[in-house]
């Protein structure tokens, strides 16, 4: 049995007439003697909507009961879907989170997913050539309904992919694939004909919103072979899979990205002594408040500075931690700057080439543009600058780097 997972968003799915041009899609898969299954997001704008409904019946929605509520707009998808497939003569069905099943732990809104019954859809595929499944979706143990976080639904398919042993894993969108950098941002961005793991997983955590980083790592564990393509062209988009094409270790960077939701934090004066670092992160970590970039300061008569980032989301949360930590290991204050984002230099070829960090910041020298951070790994090189200067930096970046002429499309 070949099987080919196939997952649209919101936009592919936002009105009757995108759902037609994914059902030619899907019928063009059988055609070729494939068991499809189908994972949908909820129509475009839906969640939104139904979030917003439970702010105005809850100042503090129950987290369990909202998961309840939003995962509505996937069930709607699917039934509707549904039904236009067994219109079209294919034999099809729907099926729900909890159906396949779908198991997640019990961490409501992001849930994380723990297995998937396997058999049991194979089974069905016996019977159905096309099965059309929610995404974003699952069930715990105590059998409540959890969601898995926005792009949920990228994670679903790339989960099932894996369980089921599927040829490929297709990502419909409304973009045709992964692009050196923002194209609305820069021009000359490029198509990126294929892309290991590695560097697609730091490219989503930076931002880019092609696919969500939790379901990159699902196929980098599992080799999973994803394909973004646009729902609304039929041309070749984008592979993620492992470094084994040779064109990919000639690349020396890849692609440049931002990400503007960013807040820095300053704990001002803090006392250099073991088991301070502790004493803030800790907190956070357990508020589930996800830290980025840290620096230290050069420790002066005892004390020194400590500086961080975190998602913009979480402001007010780490403000309310760190000024209770602040009383508590007598730092002398709390500062935050919300004017900051980040911008990376992202390639697998980093590894085994030098002078690449010198390049970017001389780059960003000549433009005036200040780095206040720097953070790198084995394949990026990340800059903390003033927002207010992202777009010229990533056009810099982009320009320095020639990516507008490294033959990246396919």
């Amino acid at each position: 049995m070949h099987i080919l997972v196939q997952k649209y968003g919101g936009s592919s799915v936002k009105d009757l007439k995108c759902q037609r041009r994914v059902l030619e899609k899907v019928q063009s898969a059988v055609k070729k003697g494939l068991k499809v299954v189908v994972v949908l997001s909820a129509m475009s704008g839906e969640t939104n909507k139904l979030l917003t409904l439970a702010q105005e019946w809850s100042a503090r929605p129950d987290p369990a009961e909202q998961d309840s509520l939003v995962a509505t707009g996937e069930q709607t998808s699917v039934a509707l879907f549904a039904m236009l497939c067994k219109d079209a003569g294919l034999n099809a069905r729907s099926l729900l989170g909890f159906q396949i099943p779908i198991r997640t732990n019990s961490n409501f809104n992001r849930a994380r997913i723990l297995s998937i019954d396997a058999k049991k859809i194979k089974a069905m595929l016996k019977n159905y050539d096309v099965l059309v499944a929610a995404g974003f979706q699952g069930v715990d143990d105590n059998d409540q309904i959890t969601t898995l976080g926005r792009g949920g639904s990228d994670t679903s398919a790339v989960a099932l992919a894996a369980a089921l042993k599927a040829d490929e894993c297709e990502i419909y969108t409304d973009v045709d694939g992964v692009y050196t950098t923002d194209p609305n941002m820069c021009p000359m961005a490029r198509k990126i004909a294929i892309i290991d793991y590695d560097e697609m997983l730091e490219m989503a955590s930076m931002g880019a919103k092609v696919l969500q980083i939790r379901s990159v790592e699902f196929a980098k564990k599992y080799r999973v072979k994803i394909h973004v393509r646009s729902t609304f062209t039929d041309t070749p988009g984008t592979l993620v899979t492992s470094k084994e094409d040779p064109r990919m270790e000639s690349v020396l960077v890849s692609g440049i990205a931002y990400d503007k939701d960013q807040v820095r934090f300053t704990l001002r004066s803090v006392q250099d002594r073991p088991g301070v670092a502790a004493s803030i992160f800790t907190p956070l970590s357990d508020a589930g408040i996800l830290v980025d970039m840290i620096i230290q300061n050069t420790s002066r008569e005892g004390v020194t500075d400590m500086t961080f980032t975190v998602s913009r989301q979480d402001r007010d949360r780490t403000k309310e931690i760190l000024d209770k930590v602040q009383h508590d290991i007598g730092a002398a204050e709390v500062l935050f700057d919300t004017r900051v984002s980040k911008v990376s230099v992202i390639g697998v070829g980093m590894r085994n080439h030098a002078g690449v960090a010198a390049k970017a910041f001389t780059a960003l020298r000549n433009e005036n543009i200040n780095i206040l951070m720097i953070s790198t790994s084995e394949i990026k090189i990340t800059c903390l600058i003033e927002d207010k200067y992202t777009e010229l930096a990533v056009r810099t970046l982009h320009d320095a780097f020639e990516l507008d002429r490294l033959g990246h499309d396919g």
